[in-house]
């Protein structure tokens, strides 16, 4: 038998953000994915949003997909566009890179730093006792492991065999969607029930062409093929634009799940294993990076020892208010795309309140992440949310609050004169850094904030505390996220 840390079931979006996130803290950690190489059936997510894409500079590889995509300066809600380029963060754009490219530099990303990733494998099931869970895959093997986390889609075998109810509502709307290629020049641009025609490459145009068209039935016998998007094209359009073949084609819902729990003993759900919604607002791919880094760095400390397993409860209490939250608003856009003159009348009506900047500014920064606020306590402004990426001064030069989280380490700053704050309690885990930080101190919807003296950032880039070092509430925090050092 086979033993590991960790194992983490499916290689998509979700799983390799989490298995870089434990190999940068040393967790031995190994993918279970069905696919034999990094191909995805079709292009599926199309874009990386603020919080994503902030979360990769944390980490120190941003650039890498900057170079792959290009970037949009607005996102959508119910396809009213949303400016965003007035958001306080450096990456104020969403960046257009299908999951199709994404995936495959994620992957290189995560083999770099030694993951071994088993292709072509699926687990067939597992068991879980009080001391680890026994993994059952096929072709290799039981894998032993102390934690396993599913982070393999809607339909996840993981939480099928740990139980977890699956809550939510049934579909009610079905859409078709393709990639194509037409003989005669399409309709570009979306329609009133959403979806439409629009190129891949957003950037060239032509051949080969999106098309995403409502069906007039949601309960499908079989998978859709050419003629059934022909037969839809017609309807919609009064011609098939001289359709000559697809790609690729299939279908999505406006079902919209979610795990009641994101935890059963050792065995956890990240991404689409654990919600499930339609695509408005792009959200998916994102909310599952965002989901595999705040549970990767607990995860690894709780696998080290320095942390205990009640560690892990957190994962649930901070990020199932965040899937929910998505599951709403997604219905909500989906509602708002209803063709009928009472939803188009709303519809309207929300346009006009998203023209305003306060409403704008306050949805799109839901959509893109950069709102989320962990309920942590009561304390400054920033406790709970994400850091700002201030540029700082120290005496070993110029830098940036993202440069310093590069290595997936929680991060004492030092914001006035140095203090001597005592870290020996934390041994090695915690970073001080004493700097001076420049520009201004901005929250999204919250607006400017006044510098603290001091914060504590978590490997996730949300704030534990801040305030003056005198403060008694720092070493509670910094025990109570980061464990203490039994030897100080």
């Amino acid at each position: 038998m086979t033993e590991h840390a960790v194992v983490v079931v499916g290689g998509g979006p979700t799983g390799l953000m989490l298995a870089g996130e434990l190999a940068l803290a040393g967790v031995d950690v190994v993918v279970v994915e069905r696919r034999r190489n990094q191909e995805i059936d079709g292009s599926r997510a199309g874009g990386l949003h603020a919080r994503t894409i902030e979360l990769l500079d944390q980490r120190g590889i941003a650039q890498r997909f900057l170079d792959a995509g290009y970037t949009v300066p607005a996102l959508a809600f119910a396809q009213v566009p949303l400016d965003i380029t007035d958001l306080p963060t450096r990456h104020n754009y969403v960046l257009a890179l299908w999951q199709s490219e994404f995936e495959p530099i994620l992957a290189g990303w995560v083999e770099d730093l030694g993951v071994p990733i088993l292709r072509g494998r699926e687990v067939a099931g597992f068991t879980q006792d009080e001391t680890g869970v026994e993994v059952d895959v096929p072709g290799v093997g039981p894998l032993r492991a102390a934690y396993l986390v599913g982070c393999d889609g809607g339909r996840s075998l993981v939480r099928a065999v740990a139980d977890i109810e699956f809550a939510g509502l049934e579909p009610s709307t079905s859409w078709m969607i393709a990639q194509v290629e037409m003989d005669d020049e399409p309709t570009i641009g979306q329609r009133p029930e959403g979806g439409g025609i629009g190129p891949v490459n957003r950037l060239e145009g032509g051949n080969p062409y999106a098309v995403v068209l409502k069906e007039p039935d949601v309960e499908h016998a079989a998978e859709p093929t050419v003629r059934d998007l022909s037969e839809l094209l017609v309807e919609a359009y009064g011609t098939d634009f001289g359709l000559r073949r697809a790609l690729w084609i299939s279908r999505f819902t406006d079902m919209t799940r979610q795990a009641v729990s994101y935890r059963r003993g050792r065995v956890l759900l990240a991404g689409d294993a654990a919600h499930v919604h339609p695509p408005q607002g792009g959200q998916g791919l994102n909310v599952g990076v965002q989901d595999a880094v705040n549970l990767g760095w607990k995860l690894a400390q709780v696998v080290d020892g320095s942390s205990p397993d009640s560690l892990l409860d957190t994962y649930q209490s901070e990020r199932h208010p965040v899937g929910a939250r998505v599951l709403e608003n997604t219905r909500a856009q989906v509602a708002l795309a209803i063709p009928d003159e009472r939803h188009q009348a709303l519809r309207r009506m929300m346009g006009g309140l998203l023209a305003m900047d306060e409403p704008r500014r306050s949805i799109a920064a839901m959509l893109a992440g950069l709102d989320v606020h962990y309920d942590l306590g009561e304390g400054h402004p920033l406790v709970g949310r994400r850091m700002p990426d201030l540029d700082l001064r120290s005496e070993e030069g110029s830098t940036r609050v993202y440069d310093l989280l590069h290595d997936a380490r929680p991060l004492l700053l030092e914001l006035g004169d140095p203090t001597g704050f005592d870290i020996s309690p934390w041994g090695q885990r915690v970073r001080v850094v004493d700097a001076a930080a420049t520009g201004t101190w901005e929250l999204p919807v919250v607006g400017a904030i006044a510098a603290p003296a001091a914060v504590v950032v978590r490997p996730d880039g949300h704030v534990a505390w801040a305030g003056d070092v005198s403060d008694p509430a720092l070493p509670v925090a910094l025990t109570t996220w980061f464990g203490a050092d039994p030897a100080a």
